[in-house]
């Protein structure tokens, strides 16, 4: 019998591995920082997470994607993660979590 899948706990690990996940430039983890837009599983234990970045020009551009996919890979269970990054709608200030406005010193 296949074992069901949990997936607000398997959704809870996720946001887990990606608050460890920082944007170089600003000292807020990514999650908090609003880059993640969607966090998609499947029965099988794929993983798609739509993300963004703060500017098309981002000097992590490539390295970032690619640390969020294999933080991710390294959780229980997890079979595959499909990493796309989208700039519709663009990353902008309002998408943070008060949590990193307060560390931010913006509000």
């Amino acid at each position: 019998m296949e074992q069901e899948i949990d997936t607000n706990e398997l959704g809870e690990s996720i946001v887990r591995v990606l608050k460890t996940i920082y944007d170089p430039e600003i000292p807020v983890d990514i999650y908090e920082l609003g880059l993640i837009y969607d966090v998609m599983v499947n029965t099988d234990y794929e993983v798609k997470i739509l993300m963004t970045l703060t500017s098309p020009n981002c000097p992590v551009a490539e390295s970032l994607p690619r640390e969020v996919e294999e933080k991710v890979k390294t959780i229980e269970n997890i079979k595959d993660v499909d990493v796309e990054i989208t700039f519709d709608p663009p990353w902008s200030k309002d998408l943070m979590s008060e949590e990193a406005k307060l560390e931010l010193g913006m509000l």
